[in-house]
């Protein structure tokens, strides 16, 4: 999924908005000469993602410099731990920096923030992302969720069928039958391709199983909803519990029964860990 072409080429535009004409900081305080070492150091425990990214950082703005990795994606780290030693010329280390920080912390705070789902679903539960991600990045944070130890969801519109409920009130509301619906679908397929349906109550159930779905989402459903939405569907479909979850939540929502619990919390406002890359100036 994450590509060397998806790399470079959000790379080559994060250090085009950041330097579209250089840097002439670098350019007027550095001598062209000067070449630097540096230590990628966590300063946080974290869970790493986003290494190769950050390596592939300073590679696009000058071959010369090199990364020798202490460490690999989906590894955990402790607050000082070295990760990383990049060495080369200081002015193209100075400009990749900040852009080779940026992705590499991201992503491994959305990996340690995943891990800590993992954790808490104890095993009972698959934990897995959304389509909540940073427009552009979803390749990479996704990833990163994988090195969380998380799985990934369907990764963007066009390669899995998942009818939510607006697909569903606008079918209703036309007057046509969710099952008949979820049949006339399943004729248009490939056959390895699954179809989800969302609900928010249990009487949608029993038309959706008629329908015959691979996934069933049971979305903002309590803790005693998802036992009877379980029992109800009783191993006839992949039940999937949505909305709301939270660290807090993960372990009585995988006591329930579920077979994966999905949440957008994985990405869209998580905290990035904090990475420092500590520069020495060589003659």
């Amino acid at each position: 999924m994450l590509t060397a072409s998806t790399i470079d080429s959000a790379l080559r535009t994060a250090l085009d908005e950041d330097a579209p004409w250089g840097d002439i900081t670098g350019e007027v305080f550095i001598p062209a000469t000067a070449s630097a070492r540096a230590e990628l150091r966590a300063r946080d425990d974290g869970v790493l993602a986003g290494i190769e990214v950050f390596a592939r950082a300073f590679a696009l703005v000058d071959p010369n410099v090199t990364v020798d990795l202490a460490a690999a994606d989906g590894d955990s780290f402790t607050a000082g731990q070295v990760l990383a030693t990049v060495a080369g010329p200081a002015r193209a280390v100075l400009q990749a920096e900040r852009i080779a920080l940026n992705f590499c912390q991201r992503m491994s705070g959305i990996a340690t923030q995943t891990y800590a789902f993992v954790d808490a679903a104890a095993g009972r539960a698959r934990i897995v992302d959304t389509r909540k991600t940073t427009p552009g990045l979803r390749a990479f944070e996704k990833h990163a969720v994988v090195c969380g130890g998380g799985h990934n969801h369907r990764f963007g519109l066009s390669d899995a069928v998942m009818a939510k409920d607006n697909h569903l009130a606008i079918l209703t509301g036309a007057g046509f039958s969710v099952a008949e619906a979820i049949r006339t679908a399943r004729a248009r397929l490939p056959h390895t391709t699954t179809i989800e349906v969302e609900v928010d109550r249990l009487d949608q159930v029993p038309a959706v199983l008629d329908g015959g779905a691979d996934v069933i989402m049971l979305d903002n459903f309590t803790p005693a909803q998802l036992r009877d939405g379980v029992a109800l569907i009783d191993g006839r479909a992949v039940v999937e519990a949505s909305g709301n979850v939270t660290l807090e939540t993960i372990p009585e929502i995988a006591a329930t029964g579920v077979d994966v619990i999905s949440s957008g919390a994985l990405t869209h406002s998580v905290r990035a860990i904090d990475l420092g890359l500590d520069l020495t100036l060589e003659a």
